[in-house]
C-alpha cells in the first residue's frame, strides 16, 4: 500500500490520523490493517498502539475530530446580518470538503463502523451543526419551517460534499465559484 504525501511537521498522531483518512478513503476501514496503516507512516503496526488504543479508535477520532471543527467553524460563523452568515457557512462547508475530501469518503462510508458510544457522539455533533445552519435559513427565510431549512442544509451539505465524487479536471478554484454560485442560488441567499 502505498504511503500517502504528508505535508509540513505535523505530530506522529497527526500524520497517523491524515495517513488513515486517505488510506480508509481508497481501500475502506476494513481494507486497510494496522500493519499498513503503521508502515504507510513508517512505524511498525505494533506501535501504533503508543498513539492510539487500536484501529478503531484511529476512525473515531478522525470522525469525532471533524465533526467538532465543523461545528465550532459554524459557531463561529452563526451570528451577523442572516444572508451573510449563510454565505459564511457555505464558504466554510466548501473549503472544508475541498481541502479533506477524504474525510467525506470515510464518513459516508465508514461511520457504521464506529462503536456505539462513539457513533452517538459524531452523530450529536453533527445535529448541532445542522442546527446552526437551520437557525441561519430560518433567519432568511422566515417562513421556512425547521424541517424544511433541514432538508435544505442536507441538500446543501450533499452539493458540496459532492466534491470527492466528481472527478472534475477543473481547478479547485472553479470548481469552488460554481458549487459556491449552485448553494447560494438553491438556498435563495444571492
Amino acid at each position: 500500500m502505498a504511503a500517502p504525501r504528508i505535508e509540513g511537521t505535523a505530530t506522529r498522531r497527526e500524520q497517523i490520523l491524515r495517513t488513515a483518512a486517505v488510506l480508509f478513503a481508497r481501500h475502506g476501514y476494513h481494507g486497510v490493517s494496522i500493519a499498513e496503516l503503521g508502515a504507510a507512516v513508517g512505524i511498525s503496526g505494533p506501535a501504533l498502539y503508543r498513539h492510539f488504543p487500536g484501529k478503531d479508535a484511529v476512525l473515531a477520532s478522525l470522525l469525532i475530530d471533524i465533526s467538532e471543527r465543523l461545528l465550532a467553524g459554524g459557531r463561529e460563523r452563526a451570528d451577523g446580518e442572516p444572508r451573510e452568515v449563510v454565505a459564511a457557512l457555505v464558504d466554510f462547508q466548501l473549503a472544508f470538503a475541498l481541502r479533506e475530501p477524504e474525510l467525506i469518503v470515510v464518513q459516508d462510508r465508514d461511520l457504521d463502523n464506529l462503536p456505539e458510544g462513539d457513533r452517538r457522539r459524531v452523530r450529536r455533533v453533527q445535529r448541532t451543526y445542522v442546527e446552526i445552519w437551520v437557525e441561519a435559513l430560518r433567519r432568511v427565510h422566515p417562513d421556512l419551517a425547521p424541517e424544511e431549512a433541514r432538508v435544505a442544509a442536507h441538500g446543501t451539505f450533499g452539493l458540496l460534499n459532492s466534491t470527492p465524487h466528481s472527478g472534475s479536471r477543473s481547478s479547485p478554484d472553479e470548481v469552488a465559484a460554481l458549487l459556491r454560485r449552485m448553494a447560494l442560488r438553491a438556498l435563495d441567499v444571492l
